[in-house]
């Protein structure tokens, strides 16, 4: 008995996504894993970089690509030409979302602006994401994820105190400026439903991090306190690090009372009546000594035996994973948290994160990777109403 083909909730909406690399195309990733239909477009002869990012290739081919262009039709437009900013307009009368990441003002100059767009779609939801927003003095300059990064303060906390700021090794940035341009892509939907109107979402990459950095504008404002680099560990939050053992490292946080007495209880210590570790506040008050003694417990043990030790007495801890460990997980397969999907441009299959939430009734679905450049061309040019005669002519006049 076959399953039954659950319809994904977002199918029947098609979006537009112009933008590169990885915040605004995030976005359309984050859009497609649940049905919309994603049209990115490229210009043929400046195709998105993604295509080529990746220290690591197969056949020549970036492993990045068949990710962030996942669920998606390729369409080839050159949009410096009025020809081909025509094209995009008659796709707009179709679409739902616009989804850009170009310097502010680049839609403008090539006469496709809001004002533009919504006269002839007025229920179109533009998404515009960008380094400072469409807005401010600094709107104009270009932005990347790790400047943004830097501007929300993110950067000043991350790495070592007597080092210079580190970064994660991934572009934070741009996947949270993605995650909330999707967000307001689908606030705004929401409000058209009531409105019949659609309207501008401003996604800028450094307030999308500001919006991570949890109480550190007020801790300074009010109480003049500026949080430091602090590595591994939380200031006065113990204990909750990376602890060493003796083939690897485990993270474990058991900052609360009761679980700082079931892991005390785990290594057979009476912590519980020792003034300096028997509230939360003395805990963090001597955290340096309490997380030395407890690296002390876990490096005469493997990882093994530490996390065994950990689950059986219920106190939260964990592996520190590469992608090899990832991909062996126990619990990461249970849940499918890894998928499968054949890419034809690499020709092999390429295990992705698979999407996220998980959805009851309609989950998401990986149902192709990345595209090759122009792949879907003719096809969605055919159901705009262009001839075989006006492709050919488009193509000469290297429009598309």
């Amino acid at each position: 008995m076959t399953e039954p083909i659950i319809q994904q909730p977002l199918k029947g909406l098609r979006v537009i996504e112009l933008g590169q690399l990885i915040a605004g195309p995030f976005c359309g990733q984050l859009l497609g894993d649940f049905g919309a239909e994603i049209i990115k477009v490229e210009a043929r002869d400046r195709p998105d970089p993604a295509r080529d990012w990746g220290a690591a290739k197969v056949n020549g081919q970036s492993l990045f690509w068949p990710i962030i262009a996942r669920n998606k039709k390729s369409l080839t437009i050159n949009l410096r030409l009025e020809a081909g900013q025509a094209i995009l307009k008659r796709l707009v009368g179709t679409a739902d979302v616009l989804i850009e990441n170009f310097r502010p003002g680049t839609l403008e100059k090539w006469n496709l602006s809001p004002e533009v767009l919504h006269a002839i779609n007025p229920r179109l939801v533009i998404v515009r994401v960008s380094g400072y927003g469409q807005t401010g003095p600094e709107s104009h300059k270009p932005g990347y994820a790790s400047v943004g990064e830097a501007k929300a303060g993110l950067r000043y906390l991350i790495g070592e105190p007597d080092r210079p700021p580190a970064r994660a090794g991934v572009s934070l940035g741009d996947t949270m400026t993605g995650t909330f341009a999707a967000l307001g892509a689908m606030m705004a939907l929401f409000s058209r439903e009531k409105t019949g109107r659609g309207q501008v979402v401003d996604a800028a990459i450094y307030e999308s991090v500001m919006a991570f950095m949890e109480s550190v504008i007020p801790e300074y404002a009010l109480a003049g306190h500026t949080r430091e680099r602090t590595g591994a560990i939380l200031p006065k939050v113990a204990p909750s690090s990376a602890y060493p053992c003796s083939d690897g490292m485990v993270i474990i946080g058991a900052n609360q009372d009761t679980l700082f007495q079931r892991l005390a209880k785990m290594m057979d210590k009476d912590w519980g009546t020792d003034e300096r570790f028997a509230t939360h506040n003395a805990r963090g008050d001597n955290q340096t000594e309490l997380d030395e003694m407890i690296s002390e417990w876990t490096s005469a043990r493997s990882v093994k035996d530490v996390l065994s030790a950990c689950n059986a007495n219920a106190v939260p801890c964990g592996p520190v994973n590469t992608a090899k460990d990832m991909l062996e997980d126990a619990h990461i397969k249970a849940r499918n948290a890894i998928v499968k999907v054949f890419a034809p441009l690499i020709g092999a299959d390429v295990p992705m994160q698979a999407p996220v939430p998980k959805l009851s009734a309609t989950p998401g679905r990986v149902n192709s990777a990345g595209p090759a450049l122009g792949e879907h061309t003719d096809a969605i040019l055919d159901v705009l109403g262009y001839s075989d005669a006006d492709r050919e002519r488009l193509r000469n006049n290297n429009v598309i």
